[in-house]
Parts: C-alpha cells; sequence; structure tokens
C-alpha cells in the first residue's frame, strides 16, 4: 500500500525543526515516523503523519514548499541478513532505492523501513510476485490511537 510522505526544505541551521513540528503540533497532527537529510545548507525534512492533506495546507499556508511523494513501508526480518534478501529482491528486479529510513513501529519479529523507488508501480508488483505485502497504512495511523 502507498503512503504518502511530505518533504519539505529547511534550514540547516539549529532550530530550523522546531517550526514545522510545532504546526504539526498546534493542529493536533501527530508525526508516525520522519526523516531528516542533510546538506551543507538546507535540509529535507520527510515525514509521514495520518493527516497528511491537512499538514499539508499548514506547512503550504507557513511557506514551506511541500512536495508529496509515496513510499512504501515494508516489514524486515529483524535480524543479520534480513535487509540484504530483500535488498538482493530488489537489485534483481532493476528496483532503485533512492532512499530509506527506519519506521519506529515493530511488527512481531520484524523491523518496519520505509522505501521510496523510482518506479514505486514495479517496485510493488516486484513485492507481490514475492509474497511481501507492504505495511497498510491504516494499521500505521490505527497504532497512534493506542498509544
Amino acid at each position: 500500500m502507498r503512503l504518502p510522505q511530505l518533504s519539505l526544505i529547511i534550514d540547516n541551521k539549529p532550530g530550523s525543526m522546531i517550526a514545522p513540528c510545532k504546526l504539526l503540533s498546534d493542529a493536533g497532527i501527530n508525526i508516525v515516523t520522519l526523516s531528516l537529510a542533510d546538506s551543507e545548507r538546507v535540509g529535507v525534512l520527510r515525514l509521514i503523519v495520518a493527516e497528511w492533506q491537512r499538514a499539508r495546507k499548514l506547512f503550504e499556508a507557513a511557506g514551506y514548499d511541500v512536495t508529496v511523494d509515496d513510499v512504501l513501508a515494508i516489514e524486515v526480518a529483524d535480524k543479520p541478513g534480513g535487509l540484504i534478501d530483500l535488498l538482493k529482491l530488489f537489485s534483481q528486479a532493476r528496483l532503485n532505492v533512492t532512499y530509506m529510513y527506519a519506521f519506529t513501529e515493530r511488527r512481531g519479529d520484524s523491523a518496519v523501513l520505509v522505501f521510496c523507488f523510482d518506479d514505486i508501480d514495479a517496485a510493488i508488483i516486484c513485492l507481490t510476485r514475492a509474497g511481501i505485502n507492504p505495511v497498510a497504512p491504516v494499521y500505521l495511523y490505527d497504532r497512534l490511537d493506542e498509544d
């Protein structure tokens, strides 16, 4: 299942994450997971939130340039080599992973990782053929209500 991810550019300096996080907090929007990648001058803040449309509007109203990309949350065996098996599957299917990051959520003996691909449709087909189903957004968002 596709998972909408918001990305915004922030300055690479102390305190830059406060404003976007406060926007979400003030609106009562919980962050499910996030990633921050840096360059010399700016950072790319990637966020997954349940109310992504509302969060996008908040960020845009605050002057952020926001992009929405579909990513996949995939269970990976939480053991040495668990990720390698999945990466080999992607390599054999000639799928390029453009970036990935860990989810804070665990499912049994598996970790959950977020993957972005050059071709998400091809990735879904590859995973389906291998009998792997990406984690459904509803599961990830429903977990927030249990906390």
